[in-house]
């Protein structure tokens, strides 16, 4: 089956870095990417061929302690051979966190986006589009 964008999806937890020690770490948060994502998505599905347009909103429960650009990684990777065919099709990525008790403001947010900012933290927000050269919702 084919997939239907733009996808939306929230994954709870703490974000893993790439930089984590424990191989086990970011192989189960790898994994809790995919999971995430499955719930969202009919199965089966043909992983897509087209470039794809990435936003990763990151809301942890206490300001981040590393960098934002090393969560990346393993976030792209779970998606691989599942939503896409490789990570190499990514062509625009947006990437923000929202550190706890630094105000900010969303126009227009998606449900998916709003479930995030008013629900537990830590949270991760993705959403993959087939067009990547679109605007970002925000």
């Amino acid at each position: 089956m084919e997939l239907s964008f733009p996808i939306e999806f929230l994954v709870h937890g703490t974000a893993v870095s790439l930089q984590a020690k424990r191989a086990e770490s970011k192989n189960e948060w790898k994994e809790r990417v995919k999971e995430a994502s499955a719930a969202v998505i009919p199965q089966p599905h043909f992983a897509s061929q087209d470039p794809i347009g990435v936003t990763l909103y990151y809301l942890p429960d206490e300001p981040m302690e590393g960098d934002i650009d090393n969560i990346v990684k393993p976030i792209l990777d779970a998606l691989s051979r599942h939503i896409y065919i490789d990570d190499r099709q990514v062509e625009r990525l947006l990437v923000q966190k929202f550190d706890p008790g630094i105000p900010f403001e969303l126009s227009n947010p998606t449900a998916t986006i709003a479930a995030a900012v008013t629900g537990p933290r830590p949270v991760l927000y993705v959403r993959l589009s087939d067009k990547p050269r679109e605007e970002s919702r925000s």
